[in-house]
């Protein structure tokens, strides 16, 4: 899987230490100069990652204009370069990780793969495996069956013959193919609609299924 980044400075030094470490994770880099130019391409384009160079003119600017930007600020880790000239407190930035100047091949490589991880399991988060596999469903008493049309970590969709009603509480059944792991848990209908397609939240889910299925679809995912 490729990752996109994007590095904001023109310190070129630093940037080929960022590029090749970027690189041996499989992350890729998109190198802008201009400030107002790499606004305009977050604006319109998907990035995992974004690198600032804080001695860089403009660089100010332009991290207070990320939470304005098109961008989900949460899944996006911002990491800023910063040297003698200019070391105030970047806090008000947001900033996830903080680079010194000479940037250390060390601390870099930890750092970016921990950047990496953090861009993975936001992904992983937000992730909707789809799924044809029957789910069983007991509501009010009554066995319903269904067909599982994706699941995520936090609940899965289904289709049923009928609709069902909004925030009833569910006790659902279904089995992760291509592994010995049967999820067996309590939801509650989030959404629906009147073809018979319903979302359900899971409520209760236990640690070791939780992590089961949150393994099973890590797995499906890097496949992918």
């Amino acid at each position: 899987m490729i990752l996109e980044s994007m590095v904001l400075s023109r310190d070129w030094q630093e940037v080929s230490v960022l590029e090749c470490i970027l690189g041996s994770l499989r992350i890729g880099v998109d190198v802008e100069s201009e400030p107002d130019k790499a606004r305009e391409k977050l604006s319109r384009s998907k990035i995992d990652a974004i690198i600032v160079d804080c001695d860089l003119s403009g660089a100010s600017r332009f991290l207070k204009s990320l939470p304005t930007a098109n961008m989900a600020q949460n899944s996006v880790p911002l990491m800023v370069i910063r040297g003698g000239q200019n070391r105030q407190n970047l806090s008000q930035a947001g900033a996830d990780f903080v680079f010194e100047k000479p940037i250390s091949v060390e601390v870099a490589v930890r750092t970016l793969s921990a950047a990496r991880n953090l861009i993975l399991q936001g992904r992983l988060r937000y992730h909707r495996q789809a799924l044809e596999v029957p789910v069983t469903l007991l509501a009010d008493g009554k066995r319903l069956r269904a067909q599982l049309v994706n699941v995520s970590q936090g609940g899965i969709g289904v289709h049923l013959s009928h609709p069902v009603s909004l925030a009833q509480t569910v006790s659902m059944r279904f089995d992760l193919p291509k592994g010995k792991c049967s999820i067996k848990t309590q939801g509650e209908v989030v959404w629906s609609d009147k073809l018979g397609n319903a979302g359900i939240r899971f409520v209760e889910l236990p640690g070791q299924k939780k992590q089961d299925l949150e393994l099973w679809l890590a797995g499906q995912y890097f496949t992918d």
